[in-house]
């Protein structure tokens, strides 16, 4: 038997001098698997074409629709409506991002601005021949860094991160993820003092309060709490030098 849901969606326009921020309520019928990204596609095809939401793949790999889901932030493709017992389900935009529209923030800028500051390439001095084959390492060395790559850059640990919202700087789990795959990447011959000097700070590894909502909250279950923790016996090692 299926039941009413009521979504109660935010709703602002910073662009505009009349919009003020304000929650809009829909009510729809639940279907069987029903995820919250299927209830804003009915709501703007058939009740506000107006609201803004971001998507792109439908399938937990884009990242592009993560937003807070009755006050945890999740991707909307893969949150299930039944798991809302009482089928009310609070939609907001996450925090520590610009706001665009409605439920949009804009992740792009902010994880682009996170590359360049952690430096977020190889860097080796050899100059690449593309006709011999590819430096060999280890399968499980390899298997370990590349693990560290399916970051879907979603933003759902950062908007998860007390110490992002307090502190504005703070390079965030993502971007000391990002930090950890290039210090064990064998084909990355930047040292430890290299590391230090991007991200061994109070905005960087030493200023994470551990709470760990970020890996709690990971869609993708990523070892964010061992990698932050790797970072850190890295580089008090480099501090204590």
């Amino acid at each position: 038997m299926s039941r009413k849901l009521t979504i109660k969606a935010f709703k602002y326009n910073p662009l505009s001098k009349i919009s003020k921020p304000h929650f809009v309520t829909y009510e729809l019928e639940e279907t069987p698997f029903m995820t919250v990204f299927v209830c804003l596609t009915l709501i703007r095809e058939k009740m506000d074409a107006d609201l803004s939401f971001d998507f792109v793949c439908r399938a937990g790999i884009c990242g592009s629709c993560a937003m807070m889901i009755n006050g945890v932030p999740k991707l909307a493709c893969k949150t299930l409506t039944k798991d809302y017992e009482d089928g009310v389900i609070e939609l907001m935009p996450m925090p520590a991002f610009r706001h665009i529209k409605d439920l949009s923030v804009n992740t792009g800028e902010w994880f682009e601005g996170m590359c360049k500051r952690v430096e977020s390439w190889v860097h080796n001095e050899k100059e690449t021949d593309i006709s011999a084959l590819e430096e060999r390492i280890e399968p499980e060395v390899a298997d370990e860094t590349f693990e560290l790559d399916r970051c879907i850059e979603c933003g759902i640990c950062v908007a998860s991160c007390a110490t992002k919202l307090m502190r504005p700087n703070f390079i965030g789990a993502t971007g000391l993820l990002r930090t950890a795959r290039y210090l064990q990447d064998p084909h990355d011959h930047r040292s430890v003092e290299d590391f230090y000097e991007l991200v061994g700070d109070d905005d960087g590894v030493f200023g994470c309060m551990s709470l760990l909502a970020c890996e709690d909250n990971c869609p993708k279950d990523l070892p964010l709490q061992s990698k932050i923790a790797y970072m850190r016996r890295q580089l008090v090692a480099q501090k204590d030098k």
